[in-house]
């Protein structure tokens, strides 16, 4: 009687080994994606325009290494684009956003933050005004990108106090600047001098202080993605604890505020849009 019990628990074992071999093996590769106007964060690469590189990237790869999962970072379009990619399931991780909860109905966030970037205000040098806070923006016409966000606090606020004109790319936000079609442009700080300078208009605009708001940057995971499981959300979050106390992202990032710098000092010839 004893051996037909164990023989049944057994063959049932038996019968489940191919759901948990799919299981295990559905992970062994993430596609992942993100805003590419965003250097030293990240950006597209000049020799594979179809491929992300910066920061944000070698994070990934220094955690993909540890989980032994392949991650790829690709370039599936404007900022507005990619997020819509993750909401869906066809790309499975957002490769840095900040914390809202309109993501959160659609993402999981992966604890804790890998960077705190700060946004600003930008504006023209020759058209600056008077800035101390959030209430100076208030009747003046201001620029973002489509679906950005710069924290719930301020995010709010905004939907209630100010007028914004939002546009797919930060390069048209800040044409629209110089062209004096809004007054400023509301952006991350390290990002916004990055592209700044690489448009020949570092000269030209200037950041206000102080921040409008300094928000995490977190990875996140699609909720319909294929590979969204309670392992995988363990084991990205132990690795992005162990990176993070150990200094990894900051000394990842300051490596790639050399390698925007260098890249923009080689002629190149500009990605397929």
């Amino acid at each position: 009687m004893r051996a037909r019990f164990f023989l049944r628990w057994i063959l049932v074992g038996l019968a489940f080994m191919p759901v948990l071999a799919n299981a295990a093996s559905k992970c062994e590769r993430l596609i992942a994606t993100g805003n590419p106007e965003y250097p030293p964060y990240l950006w597209r690469d000049p020799q594979k325009p179809e491929k992300l590189i910066g920061a944000n990237t070698d994070l990934l790869e220094e955690i993909g290494k540890a989980l032994k999962v392949k991650i790829d970072v690709i370039y599936t379009g404007p900022w507005s684009r990619a997020q819509d990619e993750v909401r869906t399931g066809r790309v499975d991780l957002i490769a840095g956003a900040f914390l809202t909860l309109p993501r959160l109905e659609t993402m999981d966030y992966v604890h804790p933050a890998f960077f705190n970037t700060p946004s600003v205000v930008w504006v023209r040098k020759d058209k600056t005004f008077p800035y101390a806070g959030w209430d100076d923006l208030k009747g003046r016409l201001g620029g973002t990108l489509v679906n950005n966000s710069f924290g719930e606090q301020f995010d709010s606020f905004a939907k209630t106090n100010l007028t914004l004109e939002p546009v797919p790319t930060l390069t048209q936000a800040f044409q629209k600047l110089m062209l004096g079609r809004t007054e400023y442009v509301l952006y991350e700080h390290y990002p916004g001098v990055a592209l700044a300078d690489t448009l020949g208009l570092i000269g030209d605009i200037e950041a206000l202080e102080p921040p409008i708001s300094s928000e995490g940057l977190y990875l996140t995971l699609s909720h319909n993605s294929a590979c969204n499981d309670a392992w995988l959300r363990g084991q990205l979050a132990k690795k992005m604890t162990e990176l993070t106390a150990a200094g990894v992202p900051e000394a990842i990032l300051q490596r790639n505020l050399e390698r925007w710098k260098n890249q923009q000092l080689q002629p190149s010839a500009a990605p397929n849009q």
